[in-house]
């Protein structure tokens, strides 16, 4: 059993605490981003004023997340220095300029344009704030493109050599970048980010119809929300088909920790539900169905599917986590499919607007999608355990030589900060979006003042799919 005060179990747990609190930013900015820019863009195709109140209303809102996303993530670089100096030392001729072309690019576009973009609907043309909208998206997605191309790096390391002192030097840039989980990883992440986007707006509005079922800018949310979800959730699911192949293939020891298989064996059941007992080496109290774990794996009847036994013990990741994150993640997305498919049967027979249950469903999954991309997060990292770097550098060889006691201490003063000044933040986006949105609005954009440390911030901490975990 291990040591509660072990110095790298503290470092962990340290890192896991700060970047739950973070990860749900950027994947809530990176979609909210785009959707403005959707908005917008429809305002000035079309001239219709709602799109300008449903703009200005997540204009607000934006902001704020964003400010609180910059702040939150630039304490995991100050920890990757302090907590895990030899994973930084080793890893830093390749990780470090991956992070360099993210600040060189994503950063400084998201920081040419965002004043512009917050402040400046009426002190520059429409065409040039919504070129400056635009350039704010794709900003996001490129920090997002960087960051995922370092942790995929992370979990499929290709394209270096170990230098004699043992660094990753980089040999192929190319082969770098686009490693192989790179293309799977980004396009799911990039899809998680609209749909907890687009889970979040549609709560909104779907908490506004229930007091207002005439509110045009609630029913413009509501809408565009359950077409994200009912085109794009199905769309994941295939997405995450693609990505589970993948990882079978580079990563099998996660497949089986997903799938609490601990033999070796051939048309492999799927196991629903259980209790993946890692000392004991099986999976107590089974739901599965017989087969249906290989047909999805491997697409074929009699596949093989490798157990956990077939790694050492100090090589496995645990199964008991990484089953039961996995099955969240999955759980949450079928959810996210019905709301889908019971909006289009509310559009198909005219209801949409008018359902209060339906209502209460999407009120319900709105914070689903953080759930989903956190318990995403756990999957992929505790699953590439005991590696930082999979197959070559392990954790426990990752960990500066520190003190339990001052990681301990750390890691309390960083509980107290992240609840109170993170709690707080999230208090005003609640109060932000309780506020039904009107047709009478001010001209001028309000921005909230909790936005304004998003200008001086830099996008070091602006992690995504997993970030660089330890």
């Amino acid at each position: 059993m291990p040591d509660l005060f072990d110095a790298l179990l503290l470092a962990r747990f340290q890192f896991a605490f700060v970047i739950t609190f973070h990860i749900v930013f950027p994947a809530f900015s990176i979609g909210l981003a785009s959707y403005l820019a959707v908005l917008e863009g429809l305002w000035l195709w079309t001239g219709r004023d709602v799109y300008l109140r449903v703009f200005r209303y997540w204009l607000k809102i934006f902001a704020l997340v964003f400010g609180m996303g910059v702040v939150s993530g630039v304490v995991m670089a100050y920890q990757i220095g302090t907590n895990w100096g030899p994973y930084a030392d080793r890893t830093g001729p390749i990780l470090g300029p991956l992070m360099g072309y993210e600040v060189l690019t994503a950063f400084f576009l998201e920081a040419g344009f965002l004043g512009v973009m917050l402040f400046g609907m009426n002190r520059v043309g429409r065409g040039l704030h919504f070129f400056a909208t635009m350039m704010v998206a794709i900003g996001t997605l490129i920090s997002a493109f960087w960051i995922l191309s370092a942790n995929s790096w992370m979990q499929t390391p290709t394209g270096h050599a170990v230098a004699p002192n043992g660094q990753f030097v980089p040999v192929d840039w190319w082969a770098i970048v686009f490693n192989p989980s790179f293309p799977y990883r980004l396009v799911h992440m990039v899809l998680a980010a609209y749909l907890t986007t687009a889970l979040v707006v549609g709560a909104v509005g779907a908490w506004h119809l229930l007091r207002d079922r005439y509110n045009g800018s609630a029913r413009t949310m509501f809408s565009m929300a359950m077409w994200m979800a009912a085109l794009v959730a199905p769309l994941q699911i295939v997405v995450g088909d693609f990505h589970g192949l993948n990882t079978l293939k580079h990563q099998p020891a996660k497949i089986a920790a997903m799938e609490g298989h601990f033999e070796t064996q051939r048309g492999a059941p799927l196991i629903l539900f259980g209790w993946p007992d890692m000392a004991a080496e099986t999976t107590r109290y089974a739901i599965e169905i017989p087969r249906l774990g290989s047909l999805i794996l491997t697409h074929e009847w009699d596949g093989e599917i490798k157990g956990l036994k077939e790694w050492p013990r100090e090589d496995r990741p645990n199964a008991t986590i990484v089953f039961w994150s996995f099955r969240i993640m999955v759980g949450i997305g079928v959810l996210m499919v019905l709301l889908g498919l019971w909006s289009l049967l509310g559009r198909w027979l005219g209801f949409l607007y008018d359902a209060p249950w339906l209502h209460r469903f999407a009120v319900a999954m709105g914070p689903a999608g953080f759930i989903a991309v956190i318990a995403g997060w756990i999957t992929t990292e505790v699953g590439r355990q005991p590696y930082t770097v999979y197959g070559l550098l392990r954790t426990s060889e990752s960990v500066s030589p520190i003190a339990a006691p001052a990681v301990a201490t750390s890691l309390a003063i960083f509980a107290v900060v992240y609840f109170a000044v993170f709690g707080t933040g999230v208090f005003y986006l609640m109060r932000l979006m309780r506020q039904a949105p009107t047709a009478d609005e001010p001209g001028p954009i309000p921005v909230a003042d909790a936005a304004k440390p998003a200008l001086v911030g830099g996008a070091v901490g602006r992690l995504t799919a997993g970030g660089e975990a330890p």
